[in-house]
């Protein structure tokens, strides 16, 4: 962890509290480019904009997709308030940045937060291979 890094990971985590002074989940993400320069920031807003993927790390990782060549996707790194959970992680895999930093693990967070009052959804599969292979089969060749 460099010092750049540390200096970052404040500025996700003031992020963070900006998104909680509007109401919002208390997360904070930017993207730093490969030059040390910010390109984009963003907090967690999915209460203001009734939109639970409203993450940060998702609406950057949208926007790096869309606005940056793969190649330059490649050399930024996120840096975020929290380790992303899963949905944000599959985006920032799927928009190829190359590297995140985060301040909170996901367990640490579990940590500050009371005990979850629901087990979530169930989750039933993996059915029908046989059909269901036929639209995927020979597109990520």
């Amino acid at each position: 962890m460099t010092h750049d890094d540390e200096q970052f990971l404040r500025r996700a985590i003031g992020l963070a509290a900006k998104a909680r002074a509007t109401g919002n989940p208390p997360f904070g993400s930017l993207l730093v480019g490969a030059d040390g320069d910010v390109l984009a920031e963003d907090t967690n807003t999915s209460i203001s904009d009734a939109d639970i993927t409203a993450h940060p790390e998702l609406k950057l990782a949208r926007w790096a997709a869309r606005e940056l060549t793969p190649e330059a996707a490649a050399t930024t790194v996120m840096y975020t308030s929290c380790q992303p959970c899963g949905m944000c992680s599959g985006a920032i895999e799927r928009s190829g940045l190359g590297r995140v930093v985060f301040a909170l693990s996901g367990e640490q967070l579990g940590g500050l937060k009371p005990p979850a009052g629901s087990p979530g959804a169930q989750l039933d599969g993996p059915a029908l291979y046989d059909e269901a292979r036929v639209p995927v089969e020979g597109y990520y060749v």
